[in-house]
């Protein structure tokens, strides 16, 4: 049996309507630089007809940070940014904890959840800027309207013209400004609840632009920074191929080498003696600037027989899971989308067996590891 059969054989066995099962499934996988293998089943709609495939776009949830992080290491290297920053200087007021009012929040601490921004109770009452973790989307809701200030550029239209183009990538943050085949290809995400339930992107006509009145820097939540940008498997797998090749993609520089390391690179670690933040149960145990690393010996760690680190990001919203992982120093990597899992996040039976992941991540990523990284 090769590879492939086995591998067809264990995602093909993921897709259903009960238990552990998921609605629909893509996966990509990269040894070498070159993608080795790939798997779409399931639907990427309810209606029958609309099977995934690699053209299928979902709303891809955290792995939207990356691309708000490479539009700020751009800004950074032209010198319109500075990661030290206090954010008051490019938000135009303000901007402090009350509970610490002369503790300056800086760009670094929004891109790595540092900031003391809660996104339940905004602010944290006990834990200063710079001080502890917290997983918080709305830091980079910020981040989006701090790029739109320094550019002068809508955030979805920056990550157009200096992001997603330059990546070959067809996708966006708003639904209405997709291209027509991006918008033909665009699948809903789903949650079950006996029954599957469309939570986001259920269309049966393209909606119509709604942002004639929207003044540039002054909300780019709307855009959803943290978690909205609509993708494909084909193109998401060419940010992979970007980020193996340390921010170049076909010859073209989206981020230099430099800036692609300070992303890598450890911001935030949490230390066990100490303890500095909320790591979610071992998913988390450290943070770079919109990305962080898995460590194969680690809680975090989607590799049960292999100790392979990774570096990437993980994304889960409205019923979606997703993932882009790298080997560190190498060009072996994978990115996968389910559309829907039968169980909802919060049940037991969501746990990883052998991690601090959810049970899909495991069951998505060992296989990858095993059988390509390895």
């Amino acid at each position: 049996m090769t590879i492939k059969n086995i591998l067809d054989s264990e995602f093909s066995a993921l897709i259903g309507d009960s238990s552990t099962k998921v609605l629909g499934l893509g996966v990509i996988a990269f040894k070498g630089g070159r993608e080795i293998y790939s798997y779409f089943g399931g639907r990427r709609h309810l209606n029958p007809d609309k099977l995934l495939t690699r053209k299928t776009l979902f709303r891809a949830a955290s792995l939207s940070k990356m691309f708000a992080a490479f539009s700020i290491m751009q800004l950074v290297e032209q010198g319109k940014l500075n990661l030290s920053d206090d954010v008051s200087k490019y938000i135009g007021f303000k901007f402090r904890n009350p509970n610490f009012p002369n503790a300056p929040i800086t760009v670094e601490m929004l891109a790595c959840h540092t900031s003391s921004l809660r996104d339940e109770k905004i602010f944290s009452a006990t834990r200063p800027p710079g001080k502890y973790f917290t997983y918080c989307n709305l830091n980079f809701g910020i981040l989006g309207t701090i790029i739109e200030r320094v550019s002068g550029e809508r955030f979805d239209q920056y990550q157009q013209n200096h992001i997603l183009k330059p990546l070959d990538i067809d996708g966006g943050y708003v639904v209405s400004d997709l291209s027509a085949e991006a918008f033909k290809n665009l699948g809903t995400i789903y949650r079950k609840e006996n029954i599957w339930i469309a939570q986001i992107d259920d269309y049966k006509v393209q909606p119509q632009n709604f942002l004639s009145d929207y003044k540039i820097g002054s909300d780019a939540t709307i855009f959803a920074p943290q978690g909205g940008l609509r993708i494909s498997f084909d193109d998401l797998s060419k940010c992979l191929i970007m980020m193996m090749n340390r921010g170049t993609y076909d010859g073209r520089k989206i981020i230099s080498a430099t800036s692609f390391d300070e992303m890598t690179s450890t911001h935030w670690q949490f230390d066990t003696t100490n303890p500095n933040g909320d790591t979610y149960g071992g998913v988390m145990e450290n943070y770079g600037l919109g990305t962080y690393k898995i460590f194969g010996a680690s809680r975090a760690r989607l590799c049960k027989d292999f100790e392979i680190d990774l570096i990437g990001h993980s994304g889960e919203a409205y019923g979606l899971i997703s993932g882009l992982y790298f080997v560190p120093n190498t060009q072996d990597g994978a990115i996968f989308m389910t559309n829907g899992t039968a169980l909802a996040v919060d049940d037991e039976r969501s746990a990883g067996k052998f991690s601090a992941g959810y049970i899909w991540e495991e069951e998505i990523m060992n296989p990858i590891c095993k059988y390509i990284f390895a």
